[in-house]
């Protein structure tokens, strides 16, 4: 069963998740980072962006949807079935990559609170500069298909318009502040949301 309800609030909603599983998040970075310094340089931002992935992208990815559907039933099979499966598989494993990329070459996490020290333009970032939230939009629209659900589909717009403005108004300016000239060339050849192929 699908609950309607209007595009606002459920982006205000999965605003409001999203804050407070930050908050959450980075509240139990700091904890383990004071407690246990002997640690390999890696091994806290491994960690911490598990812990941001549970609460963050696992909200936008798993709960709004739940929420939106009424909760997760089992659709009647068919190939909708499978292509869902397969595109949220795909998204999720682009998010993984990514955050993974975060983690070990940048040694910090997705959150905005808890930045990466080294700028990350390796892997799938070397074709598109914003592929996580791509990745996250795909794991959606993966679960609009599986589900059957228009107003799923409409979420994931929502979450990437929600994610564009993020980007233009925080995450540009402040990578541009953090790491200067070096993001300003990365900016220049990688584009923001499609993906320039490279062979």
């Amino acid at each position: 069963m699908e609950l309607s309800g209007s595009t606002r609030e459920e982006s205000e909603a999965a605003s409001l998740c999203s804050s407070a599983g930050i908050h959450f998040t980075v509240t139990l970075c700091r904890l383990s980072c004071r407690q246990h310094n002997a640690m390999p340089p890696r091994f806290w931002p491994i960690l911490n962006t598990l812990l941001f992935t549970i609460f963050v992208p696992g909200t936008v990815a798993i709960l709004m949807p739940r929420w939106i559907l009424g909760g997760f039933t089992m659709p009647p099979s068919g190939v909708l079935n499978w292509i869902g499966g397969i595109v949220f598989l795909t998204g999720v494993a682009v998010y993984l990559r990514c955050a993974w990329e975060f983690a070990v070459h940048g040694l910090g996490t997705p959150a905005p609170i808890a930045p990466t020290k080294f700028l990350v333009t390796t892997a799938l970032h070397r074709y598109v500069r914003n592929p996580m939230y791509i990745g996250v939009a795909i794991a959606i629209l993966g679960e609009a298909a599986f589900f059957r659900s228009v107003h799923v589909a409409e979420y994931a717009v929502v979450m990437l318009l929600i994610a564009h403005t993020f980007v233009v108004l925080y995450e540009e300016p402040t990578l541009q502040r953090q790491f200067g000239e070096s993001y300003e060339e990365y900016r220049r050849t990688v584009p923001r949301w499609i993906p320039r192929l490279r062979f």
